[in-house]
């Protein structure tokens, strides 16, 4: 799970992505509400923690240009404002819920949790060829079989068949499932690609996950 932090805070946003991160989410920062906004309309992700008070945009403006594009991915508010008025601006911007600083961090995880447990509910369906993948269950079928895929195997195909018909490049694939964004060997995406193939049991003439050499990969229906 991909968690963008728009906090202008150093200290705040330092301790939410090391606290978040040891639960095993995915954390990106941004300190303005300019950056957070290019983030969040770019990144993919599960869930926007957003300051009030930022620098360059507020974060009232960022919610509701997010809200144009992107109407179901759960934001939070992490704010210092707390009167009634302030909370229904909140609201009204498109946040789905709203905690007051200071806050203790297990309740913020519960939040976080209760958010992205509402969003599961919405069921997300996609497809690739005789492959059907549920973002919000986590499984992943051929025909009626189910296909048991690790973690990363399944972050892959689910960014492939998210980008279908797409040419997606080895360097935005190390970006965006591993998450690494600096000079990185992207040899391992051809370990965890071939573990896949043999995992779904394509045929040799059934390049559903085809290969662009030089380039990266590109997920098609035949």
């Amino acid at each position: 799970m991909r968690i963008l932090v728009v906090e202008d805070e150093p200290g705040i946003s330092g301790f939410l992505k090391q606290g978040l991160e040891e639960e095993s989410y995915v954390v990106d920062l941004a300190d303005n509400g300019v950056l957070g906004l290019q983030l969040a309309l770019t990144g993919d992700y599960d869930l926007l923690l957003l300051d009030w008070m930022l620098p360059m945009k507020s974060g009232v403006e960022v919610c509701k240009e997010f809200r144009k594009q992107f109407s179901t991915t759960p934001v939070i508010f992490l704010t210092a404002k707390d009167t009634l008025e302030e909370t229904i601006i909140g609201l009204q911007s498109g946040a789905n819920d709203y905690i007051k600083k200071p806050f203790h961090f297990e309740e913020l995880l519960e939040r976080i949790r209760v958010q992205l447990r509402t969003k599961r509910d919405s069921e997300e369906k996609y497809t690739l060829g005789p492959i059907t993948l549920f973002t919000n269950r986590h499984q992943v079928f051929k025909g009626e079989e189910e296909i048991p895929l690790t973690q990363k195997e399944f972050a892959l195909l689910e960014y492939l068949i998210k980008n279908k018909n797409q040419v997606c490049r080895r360097t935005r694939i190390i970006e965006d499932v591993w998450d690494i964004h600096f000079d990185y060997n992207t040899g391992v995406i051809d370990v965890f690609m071939n573990s896949l193939r043999k995992k779904l049991q394509f045929s040799t003439n059934e390049e559903y996950l085809k290969t662009v050499r030089g380039v990266g990969y590109i997920a098609k229906d035949l």
